[in-house]
């Protein structure tokens, strides 16, 4: 079976040996190199095509820099490549911060091994993963925010609805009998009217708005 490439950017180098060590434990995954900072990531990514991976686990606070512009130049110049943060940093600001610069998902550090595979299974699988600590600091900070609501049509409803659940665009495109050119064009609409960057930002919306319950 071949397996899910994975970069680790982290600036502690016993820290980025050790996860490394546990993600080459991993069934589905293997590490191709690790880097200390964004800069070296972006170096690595312009010297070969083979240096880009499925994933990249992304530290945040690194030297150089940091994991936020990292995650913004990954997603804008490799937009195939999922980046999933793996921080101590647990504050609001810094995780949506992450995650309008296009990260899949986030993870603190302190996370189980069971969690880690979990998370980087289902960000191949489905394009995203959010824990429930994360998912309701995220509805929290949104909570705040008043703002005009978009009107959804019937479709749209239940592909956001759908998008929530780990069903992949295709199964999901299967379940709504259409084709997933045309569940491409609903998230690509929702992404506009909801102005989310992700998938994980369509479950945040849904789930504050109650269109969603988990």
């Amino acid at each position: 079976m071949k397996k899910n490439t994975v970069v680790i950017v982290e600036d502690h180098l016993l820290l980025s040996q050790a996860i490394a060590s546990i993600v080459n434990q991993f069934d589905a995954f293997q590490v191709s190199y690790l880097c200390k900072n964004g800069q070296v990531l972006v170096d690595r990514f312009s010297e070969s095509e083979e240096n880009i991976p499925d994933i990249v686990l992304m530290d945040i606070n690194m030297p150089v820099m940091n994991g936020i512009e990292t995650t913004a130049w990954v997603s804008k110049q490799h937009p195939k490549v999922k980046v999933l943060a793996l921080s101590l940093e647990d504050d609001e600001n810094t995780i949506l911060k992450m995650l309008r610069a296009g990260a899949k998902g986030y993870l603190l550090k302190d996370t189980e091994k069971s969690i880690l595979e979990q998370a980087l299974l289902e960000v191949i699988e489905v394009d995203f993963y959010h824990s429930k600590n994360v998912q309701n600091i995220l509805v929290k900070s949104l909570k705040s925010k008043t703002e005009k609501k978009p009107k959804l049509k019937e479709n749209e409803l239940t592909f956001l609805k759908l998008a929530c659940t780990e069903l992949t665009y295709k199964a999901i495109a299967d379940k709504m009998c259409l084709s997933p050119k045309t569940i491409d064009g609903y998230r690509d609409v929702l992404f506009q009217k909801l102005n989310v960057k992700n998938r994980v930002g369509l479950a945040v919306y849904a789930i504050k708005n109650k269109i969603y319950t988990p």
